[in-house]
């Protein structure tokens, strides 16, 4: 079985015609004059809507994820949006998934590990709370953390927000970064505890983190041959660091989905959002992206290649790296399933809307992938 969710951005659509001449990022330093909130107002409510139908349609999931100060994705908090779609989707399964929150900039994780909790009250037990470091540009957007001190603060923000979900209180928490004499959170979790996925590019100690802890690996940026590679070290350290076998359920594939009539109409509607995502949404500045300290200099390189040699690809050749998957539904059924004999994933990650596509794009892709794509997706690896 496959489970797959639905994952959605939610960009500012509305990008200046000259941006590409003007700015070298959409993070950090383009201006905000150029947000317009009656059109942010518009865009919302589009893309809750957009994950409504895909919980309405079959989705296992729906996720959201956490950005701050950017064009490329308006969730400063992912938990207000997880709080409308649990509204939204009460007496559903569909797993509302948030990947994820940035924990190293919180000065008190308890207010996540509160959230999450009472979202997942609220929700009926049906929150996944991924926990991440974020980009390196999230450390100039909140200066109060060093980023070479962040994946020291993420480990030990962990350790009290888990202990906080499945320890009764009051108890004392005494770390380097965090120290208080009272956790006892109000209210409890209903999932003891929810479960924690831990989405990254392929950095090698977030893998072994994840599966020392057993937690679902969400593999996001790189292309196939780098997910292969990460989810093969994963079951790697699984078998032979932690005495298990890996499952299927612990690794997530993450990629984007444009479903049409014809190969001919998919690649047509979809190609120019696919140039808007790279060229304008996720476009890098190194400087602002990967600040001193935040990676090392191997995963630096590995990261910065797959970022420009995507910008440099046809459609074509993205799709064949599984960076966009595109065409009819039968295309896109036989290229996932490709993907999915290749990689072993158990968790199958969708963006359904990707960079500046309309609404009516989007419902549609959704709609057919929907009637014709997802039943047989699920049933992989049955």
């Amino acid at each position: 079985m496959v489970e797959v969710f639905a994952m959605h951005l939610m960009p500012y659509m509305d990008m200046p015609e000259d941006f590409s001449e003007n700015y070298e990022t959409s993070w950090v330093t383009f201006p905000n004059s150029y947000y317009d909130p009656q059109k942010g107002h518009s865009f919302y409510n589009q893309f809750i809507e957009q994950l409504k139908l895909c919980a309405d349609i079959g989705f296992d999931g729906v996720a959201v994820n956490e950005h701050h100060q950017n064009a490329y994705g308006n969730m400063p908090s992912p938990n207000l949006i997880a709080a409308i779609l649990a509204n939204l989707t009460q007496g559903m399964d569909t797993k509302i998934a948030i990947l994820g929150n940035i924990i190293p900039l919180h000065d008190i994780p308890q207010r996540v590990a509160e959230e999450i909790a009472m979202l997942d009250v609220i929700s009926g037990g049906r929150i996944i709370s991924g926990f991440v470091r974020g980009v390196g540009a999230e450390y100039f957007s909140y200066r109060n953390v060093n980023p070479s001190d962040s994946k020291a603060r993420f480990f030990e923000a962990h350790d009290l927000i888990k202990r906080a979900w499945t320890e009764t209180g009051p108890f004392e928490f005494r770390g380097k970064y965090y120290d208080f004499p009272y956790v006892n959170i109000w209210p409890r979790p209903i999932q003891d505890p929810p479960p924690i996925w831990t989405p990254s590019a392929g950095s090698k100690d977030t893998v072994e983190f994840a599966a020392k802890h057993r937690y679902t690996y969400a593999m996001t940026a790189l292309g196939k041959e780098d997910a292969i590679e990460t989810f093969n070290l994963y079951r790697q350290l699984a078998e032979e660091k932690f005495g298990y076998r890996a499952q299927p359920s612990q690794l997530c594939w993450s990629t984007k989905v444009y479903v049409a009539e014809t190969d001919e109409k998919a690649r047509d509607e979809f190609e120019s959002h696919v140039t808007s995502f790279f060229e304008q949404f996720f476009n890098s500045s190194l400087v602002l992206h990967f600040p001193p300290g935040y990676v090392k200099e191997e995963q630096l390189k590995k990261m910065m290649g797959s970022r420009a040699s995507r910008t440099k690809r046809t459609m074509e050749q993205m799709f064949d790296d599984g960076n966009i998957v595109f065409g009819s539904p039968e295309t896109v059924k036989k290229r996932l399933t490709e993907l999915h004999q290749e990689m072993g994933f158990g968790v199958l990650n969708l963006s359904m809307h990707t960079g500046d596509m309309p609404h009516w794009k989007t419902v549609k892709s959704i709609d057919l992938f929907g009637r014709h794509v997802l039943p047989h997706i699920q049933k992989l690896g049955e």
